[in-house]
């Protein structure tokens, strides 16, 4: 780690699991830099393209059991981008682990019922409206081409998440021009801190 993290400053030993979306993150995607700036560790799909709900789930319940073997009691941060943010909902409806949450981040939220995408995250559907059982925050785009404000906000209150609006900022990803997005992981630490 290279930078101080205001996130580890709140939770000493906290794990920070990177959630990326459909089609993965790329290298210049604020989550990619997350990870070469803090170290946190992105759970890898086997397949990024053919995105299906309980492998992703499947993925992230293997993640954080391997943190479990390596530790008693492990502190963990989920941060979502797109797609990412259906799979914490979902896995958090079916996890027993879900105590070892501290937060979510939840980033640009998409409208998996679109017709354009519907076919490709078809397994993400229905979407799974459960409130989450550990704090959350969700960042929402005010032009975001894959959901609309409005749906995004509905989602959020579906899932008990707190929403941050977050202007005209596309989809927050590599186009949007966040560069490392330091703001975004004040918003992470704060919401440790709660």
């Amino acid at each position: 780690m290279t930078l101080q993290d205001p996130c580890r400053a709140e939770v000493p030993g906290l794990h920070v699991l990177v959630l990326p979306g459909w089609q993965n993150s790329g290298p210049t995607h604020w989550q990619s830099r997350w990870e070469a700036l803090y170290g946190d560790v992105r759970v890898e799909q086997s397949d990024w393209m053919r995105p299906l709900r309980g492998d992703w789930m499947m993925r992230l319940e293997e993640a954080i059991a391997d943190l479990e073997a390596r530790e008693p009691a492990p502190q963990v941060a989920l941060v979502a981008h797109s797609l990412g943010c259906h799979l914490v909902a979902a896995w958090a409806a079916h996890s027993r682990r879900t105590a070892r949450v501290r937060a979510a981040l939840l980033v640009a939220s998409p409208d998996v019922e679109r017709d354009e995408v519907r076919a490709a995250l078809h397994s993400f559907i229905p979407l799974v409206r459960q409130p989450l059982p550990f704090p959350s925050l969700a960042v929402i785009s005010g032009d975001d081409a894959y959901c609309d404000p409005a749906h995004a906000r509905a989602m959020a209150a579906d899932w008990g998440a707190r929403t941050l609006d977050a202007g005209a900022r596309g989809h927050l990803n590599s186009d949007s021009g966040l560069g490392d997005w330091p703001e975004g992981r004040v918003l992470l630490a704060e919401l440790l801190r709660n």
